[in-house]
């Protein structure tokens, strides 16, 4: 994965969107990406979808500094 800056949105979620294609090193043909902001604007969940069926969802929790404290998968 290349470097970007998160306000270059578009390279941010094709960054995201091309390594949850491989997360787990198993190729899922994801069509779609799904995102959810808390109250702050700050990425709270994000869905991957192959066509309609849900595949996985990943829940971010944040530090009170703004820094990312862990990624869940469920």
């Amino acid at each position: 994965m290349s470097d970007f800056s998160w306000s270059d949105y578009g390279r941010a979620y094709k960054a995201i969107f091309d390594a949850a294609q491989t997360i787990g090193s198993v190729v899922t043909d994801l069509t779609k990406l799904e995102f959810t902001w808390n109250a702050n604007g700050i990425l709270q969940t994000l869905k991957a979808y192959k066509g309609e069926t849900l595949i996985y969802t990943l829940t971010f929790d944040w530090n009170p500094d703004g820094t990312l404290r862990s990624i869940s998968r469920t």
